[in-house]
Parts: C-alpha cells; sequence; structure tokens
C-alpha cells in the first residue's frame, strides 16, 4: 500500500483581500503572531507523516520560498551574539523538510494548480492543502484524513458542519453518513454543489481546504472543462473522479481559522497569541480591560 508522503500546497494566489498588505508580499506569508500563514500547514503536513512538500508559486511569491531556506547571512549573524534559541527557531524552518516549487504562470484556478504538480507527484496519493485554512487540532487534521485513507483506499474531502445561510459561501458535499466507521464522521459521497442558496444545499456538510486525493484525480483534470471565471475547478474534477472510485467527505476533529477573511485571521490571531505562554496572560488582562 502506498503511503501519503507528498503534500502540495496551491500559493499562486494574488490575495487581493488583504491589499494593500499583499501588494509586495505573498498573502500566505502573512504571520499569525510570529509565523507565517503557509508555516502552519506545512508543519501539519509533517505531523501527518509527509516528508516532500510542493509549493505551486506564481509572480511575486519569491518571499515563500526564501522562507523556506537556509538563511546563512541571518544565522551567522545569531551564532554570533549567541542567540541561540532564535538560532535554532531559524534552523527548524530551513531543516524542517524538503520542499520543490513548480510555477503557476496564470491563475487558472485550485484544480490547475494540483494539475500543475503532477510531474513532481507521480503515480501516487498525495495531500491537498489550502494554507488559508488553518486547523488547530490535538490530532493534525490531515493525520486524521490519512487515517481515513489508509483504511479505505480511496479520495477523502476535509468537511465540516456549516450551518444557515453561511453554507452559500462553500463547495458542499451530498452525502451520505458510513455507519459504525470513524465514530459518525465518515460520509460516502454521490455529488458536490458549489456555493447552492442555503434552500438547495443537498447537505450542511460544507468543503474545506484539506483533500487527500489518488493520483487518478491527474487523469480526471485533464478531462475538466473549464468552470466558472474560465479556472479549471478541483470540485469539478472530483465529481468526474466519483464516476470511478469512492470519495469520502471526512468531518474532522479541531477547530478552522479562515484565515483568507480579515475577521477570521484577526480572531485566529487573538486565540493563537492566547494560547501562548509567553503572550496569553498579558493579552488576557488586556481584553478584560477594553472598554467594549
Amino acid at each position: 500500500m502506498l503511503k501519503v508522503r507528498k503534500a502540495v500546497f496551491p500559493a499562486a494566489g494574488l490575495g487581493t483581500r488583504f491589499l494593500p498588505a499583499t501588494k509586495a508580499m505573498p498573502k500566505e506569508m502573512l504571520p499569525l503572531v510570529d509565523k507565517p500563514i503557509i508555516q502552519y500547514g506545512v508543519e501539519e503536513a509533517l505531523a501527518a507523516g509527509c516528508d516532500q512538500i510542493v509549493i505551486v508559486t506564481g509572480r511575486g511569491k519569491t518571499a515563500i520560498e526564501d522562507h523556506f531556506d537556509v538563511s546563512y547571512e541571518l544565522e551567522k549573524m545569531l551564532e554570533e551574539k549567541g542567540k541561540t534559541e532564535l538560532l535554532a527557531i531559524v534552523h527548524h524552518i530551513s531543516d524542517m523538510i524538503h520542499v520543490a516549487y513548480v510555477r503557476q504562470k496564470e491563475a487558472l484556478g485550485l484544480g490547475h494548480a494540483v494539475l500543475m504538480a503532477r510531474e513532481l507527484v507521480g503515480n501516487e496519493p498525495f495531500a491537498v492543502l489550502l494554507a488559508d485554512d488553518v486547523i488547530d487540532a490535538a490530532i493534525p487534521c490531515l493525520k486524521q484524513m490519512i487515517d481515513v485513507y489508509e483504511a479505505t483506499q480511496c479520495s477523502v474531502i476535509a468537511t465540516q458542519v456549516v450551518e444557515g445561510p453561511a453554507i452559500s459561501a462553500y463547495g458542499v458535499l451530498d452525502a451520505k453518513p458510513v455507519e459504525g466507521k470513524f465514530h459518525g464522521r465518515l460520509f460516502e459521497v454521490s455529488n458536490m454543489v458549489e456555493k447552492p442558496r442555503m434552500e438547495d444545499a443537498p447537505s450542511n456538510l460544507a468543503i474545506i481546504g484539506r483533500y487527500v486525493l489518488t493520483p487518478r484525480i491527474f487523469e480526471a483534470l485533464e478531462r475538466t472543462p473549464l468552470g466558472a471565471g474560465g479556472e479549471l475547478q478541483l470540485t469539478d474534477a472530483i465529481r468526474l473522479l466519483l464516476q470511478h472510485e469512492k470519495v469520502y467527505g471526512y468531518c474532522f476533529e479541531g477547530k478552522r481559522h479562515d484565515t483568507g477573511d480579515k475577521a477570521g485571521f484577526l480572531k485566529a490571531t487573538v486565540e493563537f497569541a492566547l494560547k501562548r505562554p509567553d503572550l496569553g496572560e498579558d493579552l488576557r488582562i488586556w481584553l478584560k480591560g477594553l472598554k467594549l
């Protein structure tokens, strides 16, 4: 049985919601407290057993490559000044994992970004993580999903329950629960609907930015016609994949933060800072003193 060893991070988007901050800096490099958003996802992939990272970048994204590379000048300066703790943090980033990059010359959708990684992934199962979705979980979300993949040998989509009108902002699963497996968190997918009206949604199971996919998805992507906005949609390709093999939705345990949204980003920053032993107590006192 092939293990899931490779994780693909599509990171070629323009990040227009965070302008002007993202005019010259990739949105994936915006810091949650003191760590870039994308590093949370890379650490999750590493903790889930993936030892090869593929980042799909675009123009103006060299800061991502620099972040995961060795920084000789910085390391030498920290060493000379005896700042061993900071040096260890910097070393941890560059030593963390093997990272490969592929350029997506035009932002033609999530499906196209995944297809760009085909040669680096090869003929084996792999994960796709959208860095905007930062998931705080005791067992990493991707590890939970890989456990499902290993039990089913089928593609797995992360999902969470979203009630009310908010469901129309998501892709939504048409799925039925699989009895007696994974504590009621596993669903067999029959279809997916992209951003339906609340009354038309087939369920309250929203698609979240984590996927474990079989290599057959690449054939499906090649056969998928361009969808909304002239983009190649991953959802459309998974719908084609369903004609040949089963796909499961997994309702993960953990809290998801949508850091691609300004309010979500601010909430995540506060929550992550409150958990920090070096910051939490001061921040908690300050927050309690605010006249809201």
